[in-house]
């Protein structure tokens, strides 16, 4: 009798083994490497298109996390004196550096109606590149003017924004937004132009020339070459740059490249633009052989982490909040032609809403941090959760005309 009992237990614990070998089940213990068994598209996609399927390991994962600076003043918040759109932040002589948009203007921007010429159309309207040094990335200290408006009809003549910075063969170089008309005329139509120094303290020497122009009649980039942000990659001069296209009134934004073998060029635009179909000022960086970036705002994949192995071919690494608007990271490896980038863990941004009301609008620029780095691993800014107050979302809330088209519709629905 105990024999057949046995023998029944040891027939049911082989028919159960068979059944788990038919009908296998995804582990409890997430593997590391991809199993070899039938997936969902999504979890193929957590193993394919991912470097970890969580993203706890995904050194392309991060939330950020944000700080006030210290020792720069708006005025009051009147609306006549902004800074904006930082540019990447360099260490040399000792310290940070960091340029950006800087206006002061007898009032705040009025629309391109109105404007003349001591009153801004727009918040970038009327602007110079100025910059800032700091000893801790948390209090800076202004220094003043670096790439003045020229004289008119030099490129620039209406106003200079939007900076980035280069070091090249000893040299800076400072490209930037040249407006030669009143912005919002006919859009923001620009191009890049660029200025040079032995030093990031200056003097800077205008080219007064177009170095990026805008693309030909019918092309994405016809209008504007925005936000030129130029890295070192494969021993040339990589410069990523964003377009309006498409018109209104349902315009879009996306990244192309250019790519000289000088600073002053000629620059030579990728064949495959855009090289990124979302984005608003794009911050990038050199990670591992390729080149990484955040994607924020705009398009059907705004507010990703991305990367490109060969600084083109660019697919989403992850997805994340509350980005930081026109990032300028500190980029140690920016400039060396590294071919194992190590990412970044901070840098400054700007916040555009920093007035209650539009009769003041101006920007102010902050701090973010975050892990996208291979030589960081701080378990805070890889779970991206948040926890907000119930006012924090009911601020955003539905704007007057929305909230009519809900109240017709509810009325509709009603007398159905």
């Amino acid at each position: 009798m105990n024999v057949q009992r046995l023998l029944l237990f040891f027939t049911a614990c082989c028919l159960s083994w068979i059944g788990y070998a038919d009908e296998p089940f995804f582990p409890f213990k997430i593997p590391t490497e991809k199993p070899d068994m039938p997936l969902s598209e999504a979890m193929n996609r957590a193993y394919d298109d991912y470097e970890s399927p969580t993203y706890w390991g995904n050194e392309l994962s991060s939330k950020f996390r944000y700080t006030p600076l210290k020792g720069l003043t708006y005025n009051g918040g009147d609306g006549t004196l902004t800074r904006r759109d930082p540019s990447k932040v360099v260490k040399a002589n000792g310290k940070y550096y960091v340029w950006y948009t800087h206006r002061s203007t007898v009032s705040p921007p009025r629309g391109a109606d109105d404007a003349t010429d001591e009153i801004p159309s727009a918040d970038w309207d009327l602007a110079e590149i100025w910059y800032a040094t700091s000893t801790d990335g948390f209090t800076w200290e202004e220094q003043g003017v670096a790439v003045p408006r020229p004289p008119k009809p030099n490129v620039g003549w209406r106003s200079v924004s939007t900076p980035d910075v280069l070091f090249w063969k000893g040299k800076y170089y400072l490209y930037y937004q040249g407006f030669m008309e009143v912005s919002g005329k006919r859009g923001d139509d620009c191009p890049v132009s660029v200025s040079y120094a032995d030093s990031p303290d200056g003097p800077w020497t205008a080219t007064n020339k177009i170095v990026v122009p805008n693309g030909p009649e019918g092309a994405w980039d016809q209008y504007s070459i925005h936000d030129p942000y130029p890295l070192v990659y494969k021993g040339r001069i990589y410069l990523y740059y964003k377009s309006d296209f498409n018109g209104p009134p349902h315009p879009v934004r996306a990244q192309g490249l250019a790519i000289a073998d000088d600073p002053l060029g000629p620059f030579e635009k990728c064949p495959l633009n855009p090289v990124l179909n979302s984005g608003h000022e794009t911050g990038l960086f050199p990670f591992r052989g390729g080149i990484a970036a955040l994607a924020i705002r705009h398009g059907n994949e705004h507010d990703t982490i991305q990367f490109a192995p060969d600084g083109i071919n660019f697919k989403m690494t992850s997805t994340a909040i509350l980005m930081p608007i026109a990032p300028g990271p500190y980029v140690p490896d920016a400039f060396t032609d590294t071919d194992d980038g190590r990412g970044i863990t901070w840098g400054l941004c700007h916040f555009p809403w920093g007035a209650k009301s539009r009769d003041k609008a101006h920007t102010i620029l902050g701090r973010f941090d975050c892990d996208l780095s291979q030589d960081l691993d701080d378990r805070f800014m890889k779970d991206p959760e948040y926890y907000y107050s119930p006012e924090v979302y009911f601020q955003n809330g539905l704007g007057e005309g929305s909230i009519k088209q809900r109240q017709q519709a509810a009325k509709q629905d009603l007398a159905k």
